[in-house]
């Protein structure tokens, strides 16, 4: 078993986070396996080296020593964990995918796509659009100021997740044709996280329940860049702000460091995760 623990340097860590981390270390732990860490910098507008700075500082005050990857191999410059990087090989994938026909340009705005829903077509609860093949055939270059977008297949995907039960996802349906490349040469957190996981070699991905929708797109494009057998998938409840809203960065209230400044315990901060959890639903 192997599974990772890969945080978004875009804020300070904080009890959701601490949760997931209780959740990644005990799996590991009762499975005789490993953790990874992966720091996650592929949004170059919201990460920061401080943030960085800070996460690993507060793994290594909580006890959360990674098997692959420690905190050390951060702080001494480069590493082959960091998604920023990692560039040369999300674009040898691509250009694989393009190879096959898969890849197209798109010069879509986020806007023109999420006016892009037809009103018969009910939201189903969810306030995602699938994209609705705008550029698919009109053979544009792949140009700097152009999106990538991979050619979904309309395939079913079923999966049994550990703790939420038996899934059946249909990405096109979801998504459409997935982004992988932004219209700022930004790598995308769907594509990323499924070419990591690929590449490193995780069998056990754990995480909280908000991305559970996208665990079907991960297999199907993990299929696609040639993973034969994905991971197995566990996702857990989530430490809610109020009943519709989960903690965020931006709760400094929650955040690791801030606790820290107030004086909380090492043991008092797991304890506080500890409880989130417990009071969470799978």
């Amino acid at each position: 078993m192997l599974t990772r623990f890969a945080p978004a340097p875009t804020g300070y860590l904080h009890l959701g986070h601490v949760a997931n981390a209780i959740r990644v270390w005990g799996e590991a732990q009762a499975a005789g396996g490993a953790v990874l860490l992966r720091i996650e910098d592929h949004d170059r507008d919201r990460c920061r080296p401080e943030y960085e700075a800070a996460l690993l500082e507060d793994l290594d005050w909580l006890g959360f020593v990674p098997d692959l990857y420690p905190t050390g191999a951060f702080r001494a410059g480069r590493c082959e964990s960091r998604q920023s990087d990692r560039g040369d090989i999300y674009t040898d994938v691509a250009s694989q995918l393009h190879a096959k026909g898969l890849v197209y340009a798109c010069r879509c705005s986020r806007k023109e796509v999420q006016g892009s829903r037809s009103p018969e077509i009910p939201e189903s609860g969810s306030s995602e659009v699938p994209y609705p093949g705008t550029c698919a055939s009109l053979g544009l270059p792949l140009e700097a100021d152009v999106g990538w977008r991979v050619r979904i297949p309309p395939d079913s995907v079923t999966f049994n997740d550990r703790w939420c039960g038996p899934q059946t996802q249909t990405p096109r349906d979801q998504c459409g044709d997935l982004l992988i490349r932004d219209r700022r040469r930004h790598w995308t957190y769907q594509f990323v996280a499924t070419v990591d996981d690929h590449r490193q070699g995780i069998t056990d991905v754990i995480r909280g329940v908000d991305l559970l929708s996208s665990t079907g797109r991960q297999i199907l494009l993990g299929r696609l860049i040639g993973r034969r057998t994905p991971a197995t998938f566990a996702h857990h409840g989530l430490i809610m702000k109020s009943p519709t809203q989960k903690l965020s960065k931006s709760d400094r209230d929650t955040a690791v460091r801030d606790l820290r400044a107030a004086g909380w315990t090492r043991a008092r901060v797991i304890d506080a995760a500890l409880r989130g959890l417990d009071s969470s639903p799978p």
